[in-house]
């Protein structure tokens, strides 16, 4: 059946409203070249549990399958969760929570937000975090807008070593404001070449990625001096938040705005779902934040409440004066990653951190031992660039039949880097499981 509420009656009176006498008036709009004209071409309905059987069956043809070794993190990274997060997580007072307009009766749907909020200024050396955004490209891209608010420039700069979708996200986002973007060239090193800034005059900000998309450890200290030259602001982006358990954190840099991707923070990784967007600016900057803030305060009893503060979202306000048209925020992944970074501590997520760096160490120095060459020769976090030879295709495909996904192609977006693969190592994988990984390749090369 179709699981559409409205009765012919209700739609009639709706289409009347809009003044509209059929349903195909409302997409008037779309030019009849770009509106399809046969139905679309489904095989007939299932029962639920036909349905269910179907799924299994794909789900079994999937070319990774559990026996499956992936060496691919490029953004969404393997992780072990904690059995204690999926546990509370699924509590139905977390599961159900409705959003927190009710400062009364949502106290601890707040306070679990406050708590966030505490955890990620901690983690990043930052002064003040929102209550999460929808995943890291766009708390990137609301950087972007936040940084043109403040400065009253249009002129960005973004790396090429920046993940590929977060700069395109991006440029969808700025696309209509008249924005100019520039993209920076990184080096032989793998990192950003942030000295070119240095002809760069009226920039609104400039972003960088640490580790960035290469996995390359960049250095924040000189892109601050940089930008701080010709009075932009430093987006300091990520795509793995563990590694600020082992890294000095961007706050310590002078960043003014620092946004990325949460998932790492106990949530699983989904097929793809389950983001969390990270945000985190400077005090004197909060009133230009986009998303929702959870601030703490007394009621005339002196008793501690916590609620919604500063909603500078279209919701509450004139749309003009908006920060942001985001006007909510991912409580239940939030929550999750305050659950996570409170389990750990502050011990364990260093322990963890270091964790996944011995491990990718580990991988590259036995690869480095059965002849694989390297493309870049920066440090690195979790992940690296190898260099296949010159029937790279082969050898991939020969890793697959032996169930090893050796990693990311990146001439997907860097045609320049064709026969290189992006791999990663995080405590997931086991000694054995590298050894192998190395046996493999190198078998696989001869």
């Amino acid at each position: 059946m179709r699981y559409l509420p409205h009765t012919p009656e209700g739609i009639s009176a709706m289409l009347k409203v809009a003044g509209a006498t059929k349903t195909e008036d409302l997409f008037s709009s779309i030019p009849r070249e770009n509106i399809k004209k046969e139905p679309l071409d489904l095989p007939a309905a299932l029962s639920e549990w036909e349905l269910n059987e179907h799924m299994d069956s794909l789900a079994n043809m999937t070319a990774v399958a559990p026996e499956y070794k992936l060496y691919i993190g490029a953004g969404c990274y393997d992780h072990f969760v904690p059995y204690a997060i999926s546990c509370l997580l699924s509590r139905s007072e977390f599961m159900t929570a409705y959003t927190p307009y009710q400062p009364e009766v949502s106290q601890g749907t707040l306070q679990g937000i406050y708590e966030y909020q505490t955890l990620i200024c901690r983690l990043l050396g930052m002064d003040v975090a929102n209550g999460s955004m929808y995943d890291g490209a766009s708390a990137l891209a609301e950087a972007f807008l936040m940084a043109i608010r403040i400065t009253g420039r249009k002129t960005v700069a973004i790396p090429a070593a920046l993940h590929p979708l977060y700069r395109s996200v991006v440029k969808t986002y700025l696309r209509s404001s008249g924005c100019e973007i520039i993209e920076i060239p990184y080096g032989e090193d793998g990192r950003t070449s942030v000295e070119i800034l240095k002809k760069q005059k009226e920039l609104a900000a400039v972003a960088v990625q640490s580790p960035n998309f290469f996995g390359c450890i960049e250095d924040l200290h000189k892109a601050a001096d940089y930008t701080n030259q010709n009075g932009a602001l430093l987006i300091a982006t990520f795509t793995e938040p563990l590694a600020f358990g082992l890294l000095k954190s961007p706050g310590s840099f002078g960043a003014d705005i620092v946004c990325g991707e949460g998932r790492s923070l106990g949530l699983s990784q989904a097929l793809g779902g389950m983001s969390l967007g990270i945000f985190a600016t400077k005090k004197e900057y909060v009133r230009n934040m986009p998303g929702r803030l959870v601030g703490k305060t007394v009621d005339r009893e002196g008793n501690r409440e916590f609620v919604i503060t500063l909603s500078t979202r279209e919701q509450h306000i004139r749309r003009e004066k908006a920060t942001s048209n985001i006007c909510t925020n991912q409580t239940l992944c939030a929550l999750g990653a305050a659950m996570y970074l409170a389990l750990l501590g502050k011990s364990g997520i260093r322990e963890l951190a270091k964790l996944n760096y011995n491990k990718s160490e580990y991988l590259k120095q036995k690869l480095r031992d059965v002849g694989v060459k390297f493309k870049f020769e920066s440090p690195t976090f979790n992940e690296f660039v190898i260099e296949l030879p010159g029937n790279h295709e082969k050898i991939y495909d020969r890793l697959l039949e032996r169930k090893i996904v050796p990693g990311f192609k990146l001439d997907t977006f860097y045609p320049e880097l064709t026969g290189c693969l992006l791999v990663c190592a995080t405590e997931t994988k086991t000694k054995k499981d590298l050894d192998l990984f190395a046996e493999e390749i190198q078998q696989c090369m001869s």
